[in-house]
């Protein structure tokens, strides 16, 4: 049985051999003292990164969210309103509003009628009514 070495003699028992140039650290008292950088900085500024990234993110999302809203609820209105001809995809047709408040869908412009002129809108290939900018 060998006799315990002294806690400041670097002594590796599994290799039986003093080994204390091999450590990636200082061993002795004399050897510089081992520092730890100060990592609240770069902390700091990547949890504000990565808050202003994810905020940006959730905002794109959330407009994502509300332009796609729009658009089911245009596209319910414009199905579920009057229209007695098939829409023509790629063509611009016009949502116009009764005076009892229901909607007829319509091929005149609003500068050819004199209609309560709700909306623009044109279908596309997949079917989905699209706002056309006026």
């Amino acid at each position: 049985m060998s006799k315990k070495k002294p806690d400041n003699v670097v002594f590796n028992t599994e290799l039986e051999k003093y080994d204390a140039s091999m450590k990636p650290y200082p061993t002795n008292l004399g050897a510089p003292r081992i520092e730890i950088p100060d990592t609240n900085a770069w902390k700091n500024r990547s949890v504000s990164n990565v808050n202003h990234q994810l905020k940006t993110k959730f905002t794109a999302l959330k407009e994502a969210y509300d332009s796609m809203l729009d658009e089911y609820k245009y596209n319910q209105k414009i199905f579920a309103s009057k229209f007695s001809f098939e829409p023509i995809v790629g063509q611009t047709y016009h949502l116009y509003v009764k005076g009892d408040q229901s909607h007829f869908l319509s091929i005149l412009a609003p500068n050819e009628c004199s209609f309560d002129h709700e909306g623009s809108y044109y279908l596309n290939a997949d079917q989905i009514w699209h706002k056309k900018q006026i």
